[in-house]
């Protein structure tokens, strides 16, 4: 089995059509029936059902399937670690993003590693939550972030940092001129939220914020991306929800951002990473994002807004 053969494999299972999948991998159908028909023989199991009107993964198909993603992803690794070597890099650590995740901190954060361990090659990856908490269990990353603790017995969930949940609001909207939204005002207009298919945990947090008032939230659409949640917002479709920061990393000019009244409900950044003991690399990275969040939580705590509008800016 070449990495060839479940390239094309790969192909077939996501298009589930031969013609389709040679199209988009640039070759005639013949030789992808070939490479298929090679790799199964390689493995003595049948991977697709084939007639005239369809294709179809077979049981064993559907198995293979679920490990390619990591066998793609473990030889882009090798070839990434190769490169650093090359450039000069003695050690490298793999950091998984899950959850439309805010990158407000994470620039600080690298640029220290940057500056510390001029010698590490960080390496980011974008990966839903899943992905994440499996790419962690099998040692194709080294330390992650997202907004999930759940993530089983193998592996740490440590709080990272949290930022007050805020509504984002059309600037025009009446609400926008409330300093604080109720949030049983804030359920009775539609609301647009992130889809838990691509932001798991977000999309758990929200949830268990929205449970705590009388009336159920009327969701006219799930996205995958809060830049599209604020292009709706901005058009007048619906309300959003979402972390202060990431509104604020967008900062579309159709859109403003108010604090729901009372206490608000906190979203919570976890850093995930296995149980083992980990590398001497690894624990400086760890050290980091608690001096960051240390610092963060002081840096907030002296300059505290007396406004609500303040919060929402």
């Amino acid at each position: 089995m070449e990495l060839r053969h479940l390239r094309c494999f790969f192909a077939v299972a996501q298009e589930l059509s031969f013609a389709r999948a040679a199209e988009r991998l640039h070759m005639e159908q013949s030789p992808l029936s070939r490479t298929i028909k090679e790799l199964e023989e390689d493995l003595g199991v049948q991977l697709f059902v084939r007639t005239t009107r369809s294709t179809r993964l077979t049981r064993a198909g559907t198995l293979l399937l679920e490990h390619v993603p990591r066998v793609f992803a473990a030889f882009q690794q090798a070839r990434d670690a190769a490169h650093a070597g090359a450039n000069g890099c003695e050690a490298q650590l793999r950091i998984a993003l899950s959850d439309g995740i805010t990158l407000s901190r994470l620039p600080v954060l690298l640029a220290r590693c940057r500056e510390e361990e001029p010698d590490v090659d960080f390496r980011l990856y974008e990966v839903p939550l899943a992905q994440q908490i499996k790419g962690l269990q099998d040692d194709l990353y080294d330390v992650g972030f997202a907004q999930s603790d759940e993530v089983g017995e193998r592996l740490l969930a440590e709080p990272a940092w949290s930022e007050p949940l805020v509504v984002a609001v059309p600037a025009r909207h009446e609400l926008a001129a409330m300093a604080r939204i109720p949030l049983d005002e804030l359920l009775r207009y539609p609301l647009v939220l992130c889809d838990p298919q691509v932001c798991e945990g977000h999309a758990r947090q929200v949830e268990r914020a929205l449970r705590a008032a009388d009336l159920d939230p009327l969701i006219v659409d799930r996205v995958a991306s809060f830049e599209l949640m604020m292009a709706l917002v901005a058009a007048g479709f619906a309300l959003g929800l979402a972390g202060a920061s990431q509104l604020a990393a967008i900062g579309h000019s159709g859109v403003v951002a108010r604090p729901l009244a009372g206490r608000s409900p906190m979203l919570t950044t976890y850093l995930l990473r296995s149980a083992r003991a980990p590398s001497q690399v690894l624990s400086r990275f760890v050290e980091r994002v608690a001096n960051l969040t240390r610092d963060a939580t002081s840096s907030v705590a002296a300059t505290t807004p007396d406004s609500p509008e303040e919060i929402a800016s």
